[in-house]
């Protein structure tokens, strides 16, 4: 998945900034609660990093010592960065992960907001700094990861223990979803979004129907006519490409040149369009005979020229190992580029992992998550955008999806940063009424009537900022 890997997906939906407040209103919970920062550090394997002051709440970054492997402890530990936002024992928690690296800014998911609640963000492994050294990469899958969110749950539970749910958007919607099928009972509920469900990566005719209907015709036809001038125009843009890399200090060892970084770019174009704009913003997409400056800006803002240098991609190096040993990856046909493409086999993620680090794909760990979803998963809330190319292939509800209180809605033209509250009103007030009863704390209206339900905590422009962090090359 690109710009789009992108691979599967970028989104990584952040969490926003928060201004600072004093360190008196920092000090979140009630005048007799033990010190929160004290209470964690008694833990075994706590390491304190850094505490970063806002108001009504303690911001705490540190550290967790796991097993590098959770089948065999003596293999030695790793430090595992998370973030702490603290604001009573007596809430619910909400355990978030990207399925990247942790965010280290305060910051509030969906899910916390409606219940009101603490917030524990977790860092994947193998993501920088959260990586054993040194890096045995047979280690990194999703039970491993997921044994990382068990045993930092375990630990944590005896101090926060009220009700639990796992969040997470993209990659982070997938992590939270492999969590609760490797360790169903740890978790109340779980709030998933835009997660991709890639269950036999072989079969990705799901992404070309997507394509040929995305939008208005309109859009996707002047989408595809640049697309394919941007490859017309190769050996022009990719000189200006090469050019800006060796002023930038910029290389493609990984890729193999840069010509063939440039196709990958290209072909994130209209995949990257959609995930992270909107059918309103067609009206930006240039004309087929526009200035090459004016191609090359678009396909710079849309792709991203820096995802593919060696520079851009080994920051995700950690997904595109998953992306091709477990997750899978898409492989749309790219008819409109029929005759133009020289690496079409490229666009993989074996292109984007270095040779030193070997890898086999295991097909069967995608298709179990799917079978346990439909058939064994309970208080399970999807959340896809309609216009969101990672939207494909989703997560699917079982037959008896509403008896386990499972869900999965769409938000209308909704892209990859697609929530709770772009979703219909019905739909909306289903999804947060059970939000916050899996949570425990589902006022007496609510209970009665769906209709009453709405977030606990109120708005905050700065703590409740959703913005997608937006990837060069094709991720979740």
């Amino acid at each position: 998945m690109r710009k789009a890997v992108r691979f599967l997906l970028a989104l990584t939906m952040s969490i926003g900034t928060v201004g600072a407040g004093s360190a008196a209103a920092g000090a979140a919970g009630t005048a007799t609660e033990p010190d929160i920062k004290e209470r964690v550090l008694k833990i075994p394997g706590m390491s304190f990093v850094e505490e970063k002051p806002y108001e009504g709440y303690r911001y705490l970054v540190m550290t967790y010592q796991q097993p590098v492997d959770h089948r065999n402890p003596s293999k030695g530990t790793f430090a595992q960065r998370f973030t702490l936002l603290h604001k009573n024992t007596d809430r619910p928690t909400v355990f978030y992960t990207s399925g990247y690296n942790v965010n280290t800014t305060p910051s509030r998911s969906e899910p916390t907001r409606i219940v009101d609640g603490n917030q524990v963000s977790m860092e994947y492994r193998f993501f920088t700094p959260s990586r054993p050294q040194p890096a045995d990469w047979s280690k990194l899958d999703i039970w491993q990861a997921a044994s990382d969110q068990h045993r930092l749950f375990a630990a944590l539970k005896p101090v926060y223990d009220k009700n639990w749910l796992a969040t997470g958007g993209s990659k982070g919607g997938m992590t939270a979803t492999y969590y609760r099928r490797f360790f169903p009972k740890d978790m109340n509920g779980t709030v998933a979004y835009v997660a991709p469900n890639d269950v036999v990566n072989d079969e990705d005719s799901a992404y070309d129907r997507f394509f040929a209907t995305v939008g208005d015709q309109a859009c996707r036809t002047q989408l595809n006519s640049v697309q394919r001038e941007a490859l017309v125009r190769r050996g022009e843009i990719v000189g200006r490409y090469q050019k800006w890399a060796g002023e930038n200090g910029k290389t493609f060892k990984t890729v193999g040149s840069a010509d063939k970084a440039y196709e990958n770019v290209v072909m994130d174009l209209v995949w990257a369009f959609w995930q992270y704009h909107l059918q309103s913003d067609c009206k930006t997409v240039p004309a087929t005979k526009a200035s090459t400056d004016e191609l090359y800006k678009f396909i710079d803002d849309i792709s991203g020229f820096d995802g593919y240098t060696d520079q851009g991609l080994e920051k995700f190096t950690p997904y595109y190992y998953q992306a091709g040993t477990e997750l899978g990856s898409p492989s749309p046909k790219f008819a409109n580029l029929k005759g133009l493409l020289r690496y079409p086999d490229s666009y993989k993620p074996r292109t984007y992992v270095p040779r030193d680090i070997p890898m086999k794909f295991r097909p069967g760990a995608m298709a179990d998550v799917d079978r346990w979803v439909r058939e064994e998963s309970r208080n399970m809330l999807f959340v896809y955008g309609q216009n969101d190319p990672w939207s494909s292939e989703p997560f699917r509800l079982g037959r008896n999806a509403a008896a386990r209180h499972d869900y999965r809605f769409y938000a209308p033209g909704g892209n990859h940063g697609s929530n709770i509250s772009q979703l219909v009103a019905d739909e909306r007030t289903v999804a947060t009424a059970e939000v916050l009863r899996w949570a425990g704390v589902a006022p007496a209206a609510v209970q009665k009537d769906d209709k009453q339900a709405k977030p606990l905590a109120p708005f905050n422009a700065k703590l409740d900022q959703q913005t997608m962090e937006r990837q060069s090359t094709l991720r979740p």
